[in-house]
């Protein structure tokens, strides 16, 4: 029969497509611009940010390379070092502001 999937790997696919969303988001790029550059329907992109389609790992690779991060941004609910030092940035900003 086919294997089933555990509710861990479920849960980790869950974190991968919050990722997505929240780095495009970051980067300000809306989700026809995102389906642009990765050569997907915006409502296919739409249906994997809302968790309705399952992306394939190839369909994670492309929207990695459209985004211009490494796919394993996604796999990580910590901050990458980018988010670390855009935060060391805007701390340095507000500490020359007093």
């Amino acid at each position: 029969g086919v294997p089933s999937i555990s509710k861990n790997s479920i849960d980790k696919l869950d974190v991968v497509i919050t990722r997505i969303r929240k780095i495009r988001i970051e980067k300000g790029i809306s989700q026809q611009e995102l389906a642009n550059i990765a050569n997907f329907s915006q409502s296919f992109l739409a249906n994997v940010e809302s968790g309705k389609k399952k992306p394939s790992l190839l369909t994670i690779l492309r929207i990695a390379e459209a985004l211009n991060v490494n796919p394993r941004e996604f796999f990580s609910e910590s901050p990458t070092e980018n988010t670390k030092e855009e935060i060391k940035s805007q701390i340095i900003n507000l500490l020359e502001k007093i």
